[in-house]
């Protein structure tokens, strides 16, 4: 057993052998994670979470170093949690971003985590909420967060993060993506990366046509940006910076920054929660209670819906 008192001072200090081990008492789910969390509630609330995610090849791992390089040049800490496929063998992730964002693995500013999404839906791991209150107690000023990059599909980090940046390249289908519900619904600030290509001036004005299709944003209201970036090279990632820092600034003035993170809090409530009433109910298989409710649907005397009523009713007075 460690010393979760002595974890947490250390990773206020910035030292990241006890960032990583937070993190790893997170991921294992270890008996002293309520320990962990009761003692992190009073140092979070301070980080600027900011998501990106986008289909395989566009270049999130890219944009997501260029974007460290330029919080660290205004000085800021950065944690950034990458979100990995899981290896099929040994379930842990197989770490390709992290060795893309390998030139920042000296800097005491910089932490950078890779997770693995162990078969999660929506593009990032169950554990990605509670790492990334470990990176806001350890002092970290933004906090970046990486999806699996699976497609339409990965829209969870919009529950996620302060602002959720979408990626899209030229050449790569996204225009005709374009016009589907799913991740390019979620965007707060848009990216043409790799716009030195050719079709990158076609693929951003086809995307502020689709984002117009149907919008119905009263005055004031945040409209997205699309910025185009070549992020190998640096090139536009100051934009970006500048586009996230104008939605962070609107979300505080109109109070969407609290109402996000009041949701968000929300939800992790309830996914804790929701979590541990089906393992209570894992719990029950062979139970007598379960038995006799199953007997009772069979012989007609009760429904399916009425007897999973009765049974939440009775695992909540027990």
């Amino acid at each position: 057993m460690q010393d979760v008192s002595t974890l947490v001072a250390r990773a206020r200090e910035g030292r990241p052998r006890a960032v990583a081990r937070l993190i790893s008492l997170v991921e294992g789910a270890s008996p002293q994670l309520r320990e962990v969390m009761a003692a992190l509630a009073p140092l979070t609330g301070n980080a600027y979470v900011v998501g990106l995610t986008g289909s395989p090849g566009v270049g999130k791992s890219t944009s997501t170093s260029a974007l460290v390089t330029a919080y660290r040049k205004q000085g800021k800490r950065v944690g950034v949690l990458a979100v990995d496929p899981s290896s099929p063998f040994s379930g842990g992730a197989l770490l390709g971003d992290r060795v893309r964002m390998s030139e920042h693995a000296s800097d005491p500013g910089v932490y950078i985590r890779s997770m693995a999404s162990r078969g999660h839906l929506g593009g990032l791991a169950w554990a990605a909420p509670q790492a990334i209150r470990v990176l806001d107690a350890a002092g970290c000023d933004v906090i970046l967060v990486e999806t699996v990059g699976v497609g339409q599909s990965e829209v969870e980090i919009a529950s996620q993060a302060d602002t959720s940046v979408v990626l899209l390249a030229p050449g790569m289908g996204d225009g005709i993506q374009a016009a589907k519900a799913g991740i390019l619904e979620i965007g707060d600030v848009y990216v043409v990366n790799k716009a030195d290509r050719d079709g990158a001036d076609a693929t951003a004005r086809e995307l502020n046509h689709m984002l117009g299709l149907g919008e119905s944003r009263a005055p004031g209201d945040w409209r997205p940006p699309i910025v185009k970036t070549v992020a190998a090279r640096a090139e536009g990632v100051d934009e970006v910076v500048e586009a996230l820092e104008k939605h962070r600034a609107w979300m505080e003035e109109r109070g969407v920054l609290a109402e996000r993170r009041l949701a968000r809090a929300s939800r992790e409530v309830e996914t804790i929660a929701v979590t541990a009433l089906r393992e209570r109910i894992g719990d029950l298989h062979g139970d007598r209670r379960l038995g006799a409710l199953a007997e009772r649907i069979i012989a007609g005397e009760l429904d399916p819906y009425r007897a999973a009523d009765e049974l939440v009713a009775g695992l909540t007075q027990s």
